[in-house]
């Protein structure tokens, strides 16, 4: 998928990522790898992995890093990104690219615990779609932007619950527009970066 939204959404991560000062990423729920990709290219990046739970996708990612020549710092797992590896905790930032809304509402508890107390890395990057902003790509208000996605969330709806896991997580958040900015729609994705308390 490389639409405009697609490039603006991974540019805005990029950037955060960046304000992070990360050497060590967790790509949760990295699917077929495009924003993966770019962190393998990096020489900044010391260590990469990736979890993604659709087989085929990981498949799929494996053929691209193996033609783009696969480093000894890059790994991919297949599996839930809702139960984790304990061993991977403590990673420089863990990013989340349009993937919360693929979940079932009711294991956004099990993700919370996952992000905040199993991982725990210093930052975590978080993008989901603005559901405000779907009259404007056309989606019927009666629909979804993916058949995948199980809710869409209002900016409103988004720093709310940002807000409660953060002060529950031990950490500070920020929040952004991604891919435009209409004065009262917002942009069409929107972004949680949160900064985790290391106490």
């Amino acid at each position: 998928m490389t639409t405009w939204l697609h490039m603006e959404r991974i540019a805005a991560v990029e950037d955060a990522l960046a304000g992070c000062n990360a050497r060590s990423v967790l790509d949760l729920g990295c699917g077929d790898g495009d924003f993966f990709l770019r962190l393998a290219a990096r020489a900044d990046i010391t260590r990469l992995v990736g979890i993604e739970i659709d087989t085929g996708a990981v498949t799929r990612l494996e053929g691209r890093l193996h033609a783009q020549g696969h480093a000894p710092h890059i790994e991919i797992r297949s599996g839930s990104i809702l139960s984790p590896a304990p061993q991977l905790a403590g990673f420089d930032c863990a990013v989340m690219i349009e993937v919360i809304e693929h979940l079932d509402p009711a294991h956004l508890s099990q993700l919370e615990r996952a992000l905040f107390h199993v991982l725990r890395p210093r930052h975590i990057i978080l993008t989901t779609p603005n559901a405000e902003f779907n009259p404007l790509l056309g989606v019927p208000a009666h629909r979804f932007r993916h058949p995948g996605h199980r809710f869409e969330w209002s900016r409103a709806r988004f720093r709310d619950w940002g807000t409660r896991v953060a002060q529950r997580g031990r950490a500070q958040v920020s929040f952004a527009d991604i891919g435009g900015a209409h004065p009262t729609l917002g942009g069409a994705s929107q972004m949680a970066v949160f900064a985790l308390n290391e106490s």
